[in-house]
């Protein structure tokens, strides 16, 4: 019965290691929760069964399951990639030899681009006055600017500190996945849309006694969290005529996309966007090949 109850842990305890390791390594948040909620249903799956008892066939029974219980293919993909990435540290730490999830096929997901507002689209929101839900103009103004102008991500944003910003080189620095550091430049625009704002900050630091390191602020305060700024965008983009599903990364995609289409070399939007691989970088290839074709077809004498 002993035997049993230590086999019966095999798995779980495999993922709480695995999880530490990923907390080790500076995973972000969102990872280690999704890894966490996959990895601890496939050990639930598992049960006692040891690591050579679990083969290819055991995997698919296990996405079997979850396509049982009504999870979409998007959500079975990522609990498969998930198991691969534990079978791969299991091999490394010299746990197992095989990875059965290598030979169970990924779920055919439907190739979806995100829709990326246009130049002249992004334009229309920032330029002109601020709608009437933007609750705090001046730093909604700054939000966007920075969104758009600099291509950050939302985690990013919220965690720009003031002294952060170099004025003189007119750059920011940026924290992103993994505690990695970068500069990314600034224009006129994130210039201007910093000078309307920081006295505002600094007239609701004052009323509310508060101290904060933080850049953006809200009306108390307190340092502006990621939900707050999906909230606020999607508010103003909607007030100004955008799709309902715009959300922060949306403006980062325009960024990137849009700099391409405007003859930037690849490379300098990967480093500008903190994207660690180029083939990140190269989905906004296919964003921009959409427009380039778009336009083709409507310009070239030959295409009509």
């Amino acid at each position: 019965m002993r035997v049993a109850r230590e086999t019966h842990t095999t798995v779980a305890k495999a993922v709480a290691d695995f999880l530490l390791h990923l907390l080790e390594r500076n995973a972000s948040p969102h990872t280690i929760k999704a890894y966490r909620l996959d990895l601890s249903l496939f050990a639930a799956y598992c049960g006692s069964r040891g690591w050579k008892q679990i083969d290819h066939i055991a995997v698919r029974g296990f996405l079997s399951q979850l396509y049982g219980n009504g999870l979409s293919k998007t959500s079975v993909a990522r609990a498969l990639a998930a198991v691969r990435s534990l079978y791969r540290w299991l091999a490394r730490e010299g746990v197992v030899e095989q990875n059965p999830a290598k030979l169970v096929s990924t779920p055919r997901l439907p190739k979806k681009l995100p829709r990326v507002p246009t130049i002249e689209e992004m334009n229309s929101v920032i330029d002109g006055e601020m709608p009437q839900v933007a609750a705090f103009p001046e730093r909604d103004r700054l939000m966007l600017e920075l969104l758009y102008g600099c291509g950050i991500r939302n985690s990013e944003l919220t965690g720009i500190n003031v002294d952060d910003i170099r004025l003189s080189a007119e750059a920011i620095l940026i924290r992103g996945k993994g505690k990695k550091e970068r500069y990314v430049p600034f224009g006129d625009s994130v210039k201007a849309a910093l000078a309307t704002y920081l006295p505002e900050r600094h007239k609701v630091l004052e009323t509310s006694h508060k101290h904060s390191a933080a850049l953006l602020i809200n009306r108390r305060g307190g340092r502006l969290t990621t939900r707050s700024v999906g909230r606020i965008i999607k508010k103003i983009a909607v007030a100004k005529g955008l799709s309902p599903d715009v959300h922060p990364h949306t403006l980062r995609h325009a960024f990137g996309t849009h700099m391409l289409e405007e003859g930037a070399d690849l490379r300098a939007i990967q480093e500008l966007l903190g994207h660690e691989r180029l083939a990140t970088t190269q989905r906004y290839t296919q964003l921009s090949m959409k427009h380039v074709l778009q336009v083709y077809d409507q310009t070239h004498p030959r295409a009509k």
